[in-house]
């Protein structure tokens, strides 16, 4: 069964120049280890690749529990020099809370 991220989990959104951070982080614990074995950096960069560019690095927040994604390479410049709407790229929390796992 194909479940949307945002059905188990929520996210924030960060921004330092051209990079994008983006936190995950399961409603219930228990999800956490299904985080952990289907968003990897491989699906997260192929979710998000109209979006970044650069690589995508994940950490592992397991007493939190949590996951965090620095992805460089995503604001199209930085929120000085960017022309898109969002230049902190604060809408792409939900970007990636619309990627589909498989359950």
């Amino acid at each position: 069964m194909k479940t949307k991220l945002y059905e188990i989990a929520h996210s924030r959104a960060g921004d330092k120049g051209n990079t994008l951070t983006l936190s995950l982080i399961p409603y219930q614990a228990e999800d956490y280890p299904l985080l952990q074995q289907k968003v990897t950096t491989e699906a997260v960069k192929r979710h998000l690749q109209d979006i970044v560019a650069g690589e995508v690095t994940r950490y592992e927040l397991p007493n939190l529990p949590a996951l965090h994604f620095v992805c460089t390479q995503a604001l199209m410049g930085g929120v000085t020099t960017s022309l898109t709407m969002d230049t902190h790229g604060k809408s792409l929390s939900f970007a990636l809370l619309e990627m589909e796992i498989e359950r």
